[in-house]
């Protein structure tokens, strides 16, 4: 996983933790995930175009989630930074052991891209709070 995509991951899972009826300014993001506000603001507006998120601007403004968690994958967020997976070409050069390499390099794509589109934000938010009850509010009591 890129540093972009961790980042992207880290962000929109804190918006979903702390899912309020105001938006989230990326100041506020960034402190509670530790993450440097210049290179956020560079991804959330990577995350905004792929419509994963909205923005409100001026006092107040901030960011929310575009869709319910449980409608937003890793995949979702992943692609939103780095852009559609990219297949391997296949090679012209047949250097010693370099098309079982090849299928090797295809198989760990294949089986991280499924991975990454079987969780959801949902889940991980679910999975935080077991995990770390006390570090998020629970907003659903």
């Amino acid at each position: 996983m890129s540093t972009r995509g961790d980042y992207a991951a880290r962000a929109l899972l804190s918006l979903a933790l702390h899912a309020m009826d105001r938006p989230t300014s990326v100041k506020e993001i960034a402190e509670r995930t530790h993450l440097p506000q210049p290179y956020l603001e560079q991804i959330l507006l990577s995350i905004k175009g792929a419509g994963l998120v909205r923005s409100k601007r001026g006092v107040g403004g901030g960011y929310v989630l575009a869709r319910p968690p449980d409608e937003i994958t890793l995949a979702d967020i992943v692609s939103a930074v780095e852009g559609p997976q990219i297949v391997l070409a296949e090679h012209p050069d047949h250097c010693e052991g370099h098309c079982i390499l090849q299928e090797v390099w295809v198989g760990v794509d294949d089986e991280s891209r499924r991975i990454l589109e079987r969780v959801t934000l949902a889940e991980l938010v679910d999975r935080t709070r077991v995990g770390h009850p006390d570090a998020v509010p629970d907003r659903t009591r």
